[in-house]
């Protein structure tokens, strides 16, 4: 059998008292000397000798008295404020260090009856460190007061949680209702995802680091950071706002002013002080979308408000300060943003901490079934009218939508919009094979336009978001015309066939020429495409 030894304080209250009387009293340390069935081959005993000399021996006699097989070791602890924390876990740490533990033989049970509350709190968080390598030991009074009744009650506190199954059972179904509100409750099916949504969780609840969500437009990265914000609302970690704003529309001088807010009078039009984006989410969550359209000038702002907590308004002479947990998001590559010198590199290692990649939906095709579930739910809540497929209906939409012809270049922003609409013209309630045929040709149109667009970008790369939209679009149809001919030649005379009879100059080869080329383009890089 190893021998059992008590650590803890001697009760300056609890533990006191003198004369006859004090054997009809409860006195914990005492009575830890009387249970039968719980023996003690050795206390360590707490106590400020200066102030508590008189308790102490009483203790250390009459625990001779009633079990004398127990050794009583007194340790003469001083402590100036027993009420300062920093003060009284030093003290305790100390004690730890210089302990000479022996688990093979003893059992160790840290006693937290007595003691000031903050005593007891050290004593749990060096014993859950396992600084104090034993269990937590409680005792309680007798429900009634006398000499036979001065034992009270013992209760042994196992800091392992493995060995509670339901409060394991508990704590787990907790974490799964949580991860199930991230996902806004769909059942998905991709394991890589549940596993990525199981570290956001986790981070969610023990970080206030930054973190970045990466991932294509419409992969959900807006939603994940809401019911993130939820969840730590429903735990209390946070008591302010969840502030969302899309970068890409911060532009020119009214970026600055957005984010970071303005005094009165800092440019023409500033008849008021504006608090800005980062005070409105003070003791929130501010969720940055599109991070990596940030001009240089904010981006350094934004660096020196996460490290600081501090950023100077627009115009403004005195700082002003705002706590927030940031959630960025992007569809960029943020480390080549960096390599090309349009991303700081020390504000990407700050968001860098925690970063995780949302798949689209073509990554995730067997999780398409349980979001149309989903978007069919919510569409029924939203307009207070449900509807459903018939099954044939229902197995054509699922065989496209899961096909490689679907390529959900839109992610969940298009499966939402195409339920919708199929919900809206349903007859009676009920999705058939008519709506679905007519939704898939609705769809194979709309991402034969994108992927059009998206040969202008393949050929103009990021510089394609410095056009104009009436460039962008009049340069796209040019491309096209040039894509569908057999030469340069070819594709002038289409181009300028209603002008050419007007002009004296006939070279529309030259004159498209010349256009491509003020987007540094030519007929040989779009001819390769």
């Amino acid at each position: 059998m190893k021998t059992k030894v008590v650590i803890g304080f001697v009760g300056t209250q609890l533990d006191a008292g003198d004369g006859p009387g004090r054997w009809e009293r409860w006195r914990p340390t005492v009575s830890l000397g009387l249970h039968e069935d719980f023996l003690v081959g050795r206390m360590e005993l707490l106590v400020d000798e200066r102030r508590n000399a008189k308790t102490s021996r009483l203790i250390r006699e009459d625990l001779a008295q009633v079990s004398p097989e127990t050794d009583v070791r007194i340790h003469d602890t001083y402590i100036a404020n027993p009420w300062d924390f920093e003060s009284v876990y030093e003290t305790l740490y100390a004690f730890a260090q210089g302990y000479a533990f022996d688990p093979d033989n003893e059992d160790y049970y840290v006693h937290i009856t007595t003691g000031t509350h903050v005593a007891q709190i050290c004593l749990f968080l060096l014993t859950e460190s396992r600084h104090l390598p034993g269990r937590l030991l409680q005792a309680s009074p007798p429900r009634k007061q006398g000499v036979a009744a001065s034992v009270g009650e013992l209760s042994i506190i196992d800091l392992d949680l493995s060995r509670y199954d339901r409060l394991a059972q508990r704590f787990e179904g907790e974490q799964q209702e949580d991860r199930s509100h991230l996902k806004s409750g769909i059942a998905t099916r991709n394991a890589a995802f549940n596993r990525m949504i199981e570290q956001i969780e986790t981070v969610g609840s023990r970080s206030v680091a930054p973190i970045l969500l990466m991932g294509p437009t419409g992969a959900g990265k807006s939603q994940l950071a809401r019911r993130l914000f939820e969840l730590k609302q429903g735990r209390r970690e946070v008591t302010g706002r969840f502030v969302e704003v899309n970068c890409a529309t911060l532009r020119g001088d009214g970026a600055m002013s957005a984010l970071f807010g303005h005094v009165k009078g800092a440019y023409t039009g500033a008849a008021g002080e504006r608090a800005g984006l980062l005070r409105s989410a003070d003791k929130g969550l501010l969720f940055l979308d599109e991070i990596g359209e940030l001009g240089a000038d904010e981006q350094a702002m934004l660096l020196r408000a996460l490290e600081d907590k501090r950023f100077l308004p627009v115009g403004g002479d005195r700082e002003a300060s705002s706590d927030f947990q940031l959630i960025a998001g992007t569809n960029r590559d943020l480390g080549k943003r960096v390599a090309e010198g349009r991303f700081r590199d020390d504000l990407y290692a700050r968001l860098n901490i925690w970063s995780f990649h949302l798949p689209g939906l073509a990554e995730r095709m067997e999780d398409i079934e349980p979001n149309l579930d989903y978007e069919l739910e919510r569409y029924a809540r939203d307009e207070n009218r449900r509807v459903t497929f018939n099954k044939e209906a229902r197995e054509v939409y699922l065989a496209f939508a899961m096909s490689s012809d679907a390529p959900w270049s839109g992610n969940f922003r298009d499966l939402g919009a195409s339920v919708t609409r199929m919900a809206t013209l349903a007859p009676a309630g009920r999705i058939n094979r008519a709506c679905v045929d007519e939704e898939i040709g609705r769809l194979r149109r709309l991402w034969r336009q994108e992927s059009e667009g998206d040969a202008l970008r393949e050929l103009l790369g990021e510089a394609v978001n410095d056009l104009d939209l009436f460039d962008r679009l009049q340069l796209r149809e040019v491309i096209a015309v040039c894509q569908r001919c057999r030469s340069l030649s070819e594709a002038g005379r289409q181009l300028f066939a209603a002008s050419r009879s007007k002009r004296a100059s006939t070279n529309d080869a030259d004159r498209l020429r010349k256009y491509l080329a003020r987007y540094e383009l030519s007929w040989d890089v779009i001819a390769r495409r």
